[in-house]
């Protein structure tokens, strides 16, 4: 998709707990452009201190570096998460809410926003925080992947840990089209929700599934996969995305969560 896009795509290499390694690199690939996704996606990760190394002080290392930069870069978009806003009464939460994330994955990525502040005045730092999302490629550890494995196999049974939850389930593909052009159009200094506004329950999913195959699974609850402090409902304002978008003539593309479940499922089975 970025290559469509016209971007050549530079990958860092190193650990970016690596100051060091972080920097050369940098150097080297000379970016005018930069979207930093690195970090650690699974929320039940075991070791807490890789959330604090990897996501604040990691990225500090990424801005320590673009700041040596001969030109500082056109942009820098940086990844943070819709966890930052724990449990919230209100939904959907827009940007402006207080952040009140429940769990060391969460409190990793307000450490680094509030890090990030301190290179504004250095760098055309714009933070996202994007909602779940799901799509072709991602390691069966988590949810979506999971559920794809068992109905693709025809399984009898699955164990699930909560099911009294609400999420945005958006495909990949919209996150993307959504980084590219935050790339051109998103603006210094300032932080957008990339989400849909859609949300939908555990059983929603379930019930597409069983309606896509036909079959149908026995859940059980297993309470070695129930999170402490989960959050309810995870679902995102996307107005001040909507908007910078259509200022800028592009849009928002959201997938229907049936067809990002039946593209999962046709790879699966090939």
């Amino acid at each position: 998709m970025a290559h469509k896009a016209g971007f050549e795509i530079i990958p860092l290499q190193c650990n970016i707990t690596d100051a060091l390694a972080v920097e050369k690199e940098v150097l080297a690939a000379q970016p005018n452009l930069v979207l930093h996704c690195a970090g650690i996606s699974f929320v039940a990760h075991s070791d807490e201190k890789e959330f604090y190394n990897v996501h604040a002080l990691g990225t500090t290392n990424l801005l320590n570096a673009l700041v040596k930069l001969p030109h500082t870069p056109d942009k820098v978009i940086l990844a943070s998460s819709a966890t930052v806003y724990g449990n919230c009464t209100i939904s959907p939460v827009s940007e402006l809410h207080e952040l009140k994330p429940v769990d060391h994955y969460g409190m990793s990525k307000v450490a680094m926003e509030e890090l990030a502040t301190h290179f504004y005045d250095r760098l055309p730092v714009t933070i996202v925080r994007p909602f779940n999302y799901t799509g072709s490629g991602q390691k069966g550890r988590f949810l979506i992947p999971k559920l794809i494995k068992h109905f693709s196999n025809k399984a009898h049974i699955i164990e699930l840990g909560n099911l009294d939850v609400e999420r945005e389930f958006n495909d990949v593909q919209m996150i993307c089209e959504a980084y590219l052009n935050l790339l051109k159009f998103g603006e210094p200094g300032e932080i957008y929700n990339v989400c849909s506004g859609k949300y939908h329950s555990l059983q929603d999913v379930l019930n597409i599934l069983k309606e896509i195959t036909g079959h149908s699974i026995e859940v059980r609850v297993n309470p070695a996969f129930v999170r402490k402090n989960e959050v309810h409902r995870m679902c995102g304002n996307p107005k001040k995305l909507i908007g910078i978008l259509q200022k800028n003539g592009a849009t928002l593309n959201p997938v229907p969560l049936r067809d990002t479940l039946a593209n999962m499922l046709s790879e699966f089975s090939e």
